[in-house]
Formats: C-alpha cells, sequence, structure tokens
C-alpha cells in the first residue's frame, strides 16, 4: 500500500512517497481539516511551509492526532524572500515554535530567487543559508535538509561548498511539465525529488487522453497523474481540502503500464 511506502534518502532518513500538500489551505479550520483527514485516512508525511502561513493549523493537527511524533514526516521551508545564514537560523526557529514541535524532518530553501524577483542571482544568499541548514542539520533539530524550485545553476554553487549536499529537490511537475534536465541532474548526484503540483493546479485533469486512459484503468483522472509521479520514482504531495479527495488521492496502488507511461511522457 503506498500510505506505507517510503525512499531512503542518503543519510538514511526514510521518507514517505506520498505526502499531503498544503499550498494555499488557508491558516485556521481548512488547514486543520486537511491534515486531521489525511492522518486518518493514513498518511505520514505533511508538506507545509512558513509562506503559506498556516504552520500553525498544521501542527495543532498533528499534535491532536494522537499519532507518535515519530510516525510523521513533516516539511517545511526558508521563505523564498529570507536569505543569509543569520535570517536562515532565524526562520527556522520560527516555524519550529508555530508548528509546536521538537524537530522537523525535512527543511528546505524554498526558492532560489524570491517570487518577486524571479531569476534574479542569489548564490550567495543561498550559499549562506545552506551554512546555516547544515549547522540545524549537525544540531538534530531537523533530520535531512534540501531545496526547493533549483535548477542545476542553482545546486551547483551549494556543491562546491557544502558539508552535507542537498538530499531533495522539491519541484513543479506534472504530466506535460517534467523539468527533465532538473530531474536527470538530480538523479545523476543523488538528490530526491518531490512533485509538486502532480495535478497542475487541475488544469491537466480534463485533458481528453488523460481521461481516455483513466476509464481505461478504472480509476478517477487525479489518481492516474499521481500514479504517474509515482511512477517516476518520486515522492508526490497532491494537495486537497476535501475529505473524500485526499482519501482518493491515496487509492493509487495500481500500475500504468509501459507503453501507456510513453503516450503520457508525449502529453
Amino acid at each position: 500500500m503506498i500510505l506505507n511506502e517510503t525512499y531512503t534518502l542518503e543519510n538514511g532518513v526514510k521518507m514517505p512517497k506520498l505526502g499531503l500538500g498544503t499550498w494555499q489551505i488557508p491558516d485556521g479550520d481548512e488547514a486543520y481539516n486537511s491534515v486531521r483527514w489525511a492522518l486518518e485516512a493514513g498518511y505520514r508525511h505533511i508538506d507545509t511551509a512558513m509562506a503559506y502561513g498556516n504552520e500553525a493549523s498544521v501542527g495543532r493537527a498533528i499534535k491532536d492526532s494522537g499519532i507518535p511524533r515519530e510516525e510523521i514526516f513533516v516539511t517545511t521551508k526558508l521563505p523564498a524572500e529570507n536569505k543569509g545564514y543569520d535570517v536562515a537560523h532565524a526562520c527556522f526557529e520560527k516555524s519550529l515554535k508555530a508548528l509546536g514541535l521538537d524537530y522537523i524532518d525535512l527543511y528546505l530553501i524554498h526558492a532560489p530567487w524570491p517570487w518577486s524577483k524571479i531569476g534574479l542571482d542569489c548564490t550567495t544568499g543561498n550559499v549562506e543559508s545552506w551554512k546555516a541548514f547544515e549547522e540545524i542539520y549537525e544540531s538534530g533539530k531537523v533530520k535531512a535538509i534540501g531545496i526547493s524550485n533549483f535548477e542545476q545553476k542553482h545546486i551547483e554553487p551549494i556543491l562546491a561548498m557544502c558539508k552535507y549536499k542537498p538530499m531533495v529537490n522539491q519541484i513543479r511537475f506534472h504530466i506535460g511539465d517534467r523539468q527533465e534536465d532538473v530531474v536527470e541532474y538530480c538523479r545523476k548526484i543523488g538528490i530526491l525529488i518531490t512533485a509538486y503540483s502532480p495535478l497542475a493546479t487541475g488544469r491537466i485533469l480534463s485533458n481528453s487522453e488523460i481521461v481516455k486512459m483513466a476509464e481505461k484503468y478504472n480509476v478517477t483522472t487525479a489518481q492516474l497523474c499521481i500514479r504517474y509521479c509515482l511512477q517516476k520514482d518520486m515522492v508526490v504531495i497532491p494537495k486537497s481540502t476535501k475529505k473524500e479527495r485526499i482519501i482518493s488521492n491515496a487509492q493509487v496502488d495500481f500500475v500504468i503500464g509501459d507503453e501507456d507511461m510513453s503516450i503520457l511522457d508525449r502529453l
């Protein structure tokens, strides 16, 4: 069952293959309920970020679930706008406090540049942030460290100075937008990929080829899209605030045939 399956990161930490994404889920009841429903359905991986503004509700839902902390894998992120050694340390402590946790499982640099200045060269800021990440990792307050939305040109300066290389790169990945260069590069150097927006925020669910293939496998279009990413050997974090969809998004224990995977590759 996919909810029980994990990847092992380079440092031996086990990361569940399927998680709940919480991007654009408002703090309060919506975020709290989504996380509670996911945990009740058997999810053991929750992805949040300081920038999402919902860490407090996510943390409360984890605590109220009664599930032992060590059984739940929690990811959060350093905001894209915050680059540097001191600010990385400060933001981590803030996230830890907001979540109400003693440690975080995975901490990511949310993006290589601020969202307001996409493409800006922030090499120095990213390198300084990474120094802080390594110290936090050594302190034991985080079990694994990584990056998000990074391409090869952003990763190389970190590899040139790091004591511990990034263990995960969380990127946008779905049928029709596969960022093959990034995926191939990360595979080559041993960085696990997490796919966010596996449903392209819903845009690809009405694609006629996807609809037809979902019917063939007797699954929903969302389940087909999630399974596709899983068969690319990635962690996948679909987001939903609807209980029935959170449950159905995890019902992906079928296999897409090689020929059909090739068809989906071409979309």
